[in-house]
């Protein structure tokens, strides 16, 4: 289920908006909100825009748009589907609503009435069955974006190894670029196979068109 959530500026990390938790979830995800602000500070206009980063029980997932980044800590077993799109959600709302201001503002946790779309929200999003079901969520897998093409990293690998999201993200474009090209080569071999099956085929009818044609003529 959805446990926390925050959203703040991607440029300067600026917190401007995050959910109420109680007692129980803050002493829970303290370590894991300590993280997350770690992870702000890390962040580039060259980071991945969609990325889930596996935190022992937890998984943070986290969504980039017109310079806002909106993160959410979900419990690991969550589907992911489910916490992008309830990320997506959030982005729509919250550019409609203070999107213009975005820039503007200088003091954290400016749109802190953005809790009460979050916490609705979120209440939509806490048991997986009903999120499935309800009206308003059963055409995810027509409108949302294939989540297998989300990376998944480790807290600790980036944390501790020092692995950079900079560099996540070029070596995404490269599997990506690598991937069309592979896919381009795989029509070209089929292609050339397709030639080499019936090209003989073809070369006998042909003359034999032609033998005919002469022998009539």
């Amino acid at each position: 289920m959805v446990r926390s959530t925050i959203i703040v500026r991607a440029s300067d990390a600026l917190p401007l908006a995050a959910s109420v938790d109680d007692e129980q979830t803050e002493q829970a995800l303290q370590e894991h909100k300590q993280q997350a602000k770690v992870l702000f500070r890390r962040l580039t206009s060259n980071s991945e825009p969609r990325l889930s980063i596996e935190s022992g029980s937890y998984t943070h997932h986290y969504l980039i748009a017109s310079n806002v980044v909106y993160l959410t800590i979900a419990d690991k077993s969550y589907p992911r589907k489910l916490a992008f799109s309830y990320l997506d959600e959030l982005s729509k709302e919250f550019s409609t609503s203070y999107g213009s201001k975005v820039e503007a503002v200088r003091k954290p946790y400016a749109f802190v009435s953005f809790d009460t779309f979050m916490s609705k929200t979120a209440r939509l999003y806490q048991d997986t069955r009903a999120a499935n079901a309800g009206s308003g969520l059963d055409r995810l897998n027509d409108d949302l974006q294939d989540v297998t093409r989300i990376m998944t990293k480790n807290m600790e690998e980036l944390l501790w190894r020092g692995d950079s999201l900079d560099r996540m993200s070029h070596l995404s474009s490269s599997l990506r670029s690598e991937s069309e090209k592979y896919r381009k080569a795989a029509r070209n071999i089929n292609f050339n196979a397709m030639l080499r099956q019936y090209a003989p085929l073809g070369a006998i009818v042909f003359i034999l068109i032609i033998l005919i044609w002469w022998r009539f003529t």
